[in-house]
């Protein structure tokens, strides 16, 4: 597939050391006539000299407009970030897994031959839907977020009361240590451990958890996408709180705060490759076996 346009790899530095495989990467893209950019995935802390490793760095922002795809290095926590700007772009994500579980990773460090499909264009795009998220107050947007695995409403170090509304219908309404509201990619990740169902990452709906309710008739819930979702914060428990998206910057939230979620109009574009399914998928990372 011939193209002007350049491939961007994202690294964790943290998990690529010494970015031995992003090099090893950009030389088979190179080698096949594509364009490369790298922009590492820096955080406040980082004291790495990348220049060190003869490489030359450049701004994600900046090449994004440029790019047709972007490769991460990490976990899927290095997918989250890059999701959050490639979505503004409509840059497909393809994750190689350097991390832990890497349920959105398309690609396992042994698989990398398959990075020569890539420069030869064969690959499917497969479509994930995301939340945007705005918290109220005094009925005023202070703050707006969008998520592609979920946005967590949490206590500190207490429990907190919430209620939680879907078209202006009570769903629930609990005192625990909060809720997630999260897309069927985030399905696997917190929501599942607090015990929320796991839904296939294609699909589109909105999965409402509660984490840790002081009431076992407390259930999670599975809506359809178009479903606009408020989250008010009661006055019964005045006990700091939190909200987050994709497990990015908390931002603190008080009594009497709303907050209101809903599908988003940007979509996280993930690479396919290979023919592992979902299903596969699940037992492996989960470490079930038949």
């Amino acid at each position: 597939m011939a193209t002007d346009k350049k491939i961007i790899l994202y690294p964790n530095v943290h998990r690529d050391i010494a970015l031995k495989m992003t090099q090893t990467v950009r030389e088979t893209l190179l080698k096949s006539g594509r364009s490369v950019a790298i922009c590492p995935d820096f955080d406040d802390e980082t004291t790495y000299d990348i220049k060190t490793y003869g490489i030359e760095i450049s701004d994600l922002t900046g090449e994004l407009p440029l790019a047709d795809m972007l490769i991460t290095f990490g976990g899927d926590g290095t997918i989250l970030r890059a999701a959050r700007t490639a979505a503004e772009y409509e840059v497909p994500i393809l994750g190689i897994n350097m991390g832990s579980k890497g349920f959105m990773a398309e690609l396992e460090t042994f698989e990398i031959d398959l990075i020569e499909s890539v420069a030869a264009g064969r690959y499917e795009i497969e479509t994930r839907m995301m939340l945007d998220a705005e918290l109220i107050r005094n009925g005023e947007v202070i703050h707006r977020e969008f998520a592609l695995n979920d946005v967590v409403i949490r206590g500190y170090n207490k429990v907190i009361g919430l209620t939680l509304f879907g078209d202006g219908q009570i769903i629930s309404s609990f005192v625990g240590d909060g809720a997630v509201i999260a897309t069927p990619t985030g399905s696997t990740a917190y929501s599942m451990s607090a015990g929320g169902p796991i839904v296939e990452p294609t699909a589109y709906n909105i999965i409402v958890t509660p984490i840790c309710a002081h009431a076992i008739d407390t259930k999670p819930f599975v809506l359809v996408s178009e479903r606009h979702v408020t989250v008010e914060i009661g006055y019964e428990k005045h006990s700091p709180a939190y909200i987050s998206a994709d497990g990015c910057d908390r931002v603190d939230i008080y009594n009497g705060d709303i907050v209101s979620i809903k599908k988003s109009e940007k979509y996280t574009r993930l690479v396919r490759l290979s023919e592992r399914s979902f299903y596969s998928k699940v037992s492996e990372k989960l470490g079930e076996r038949p």
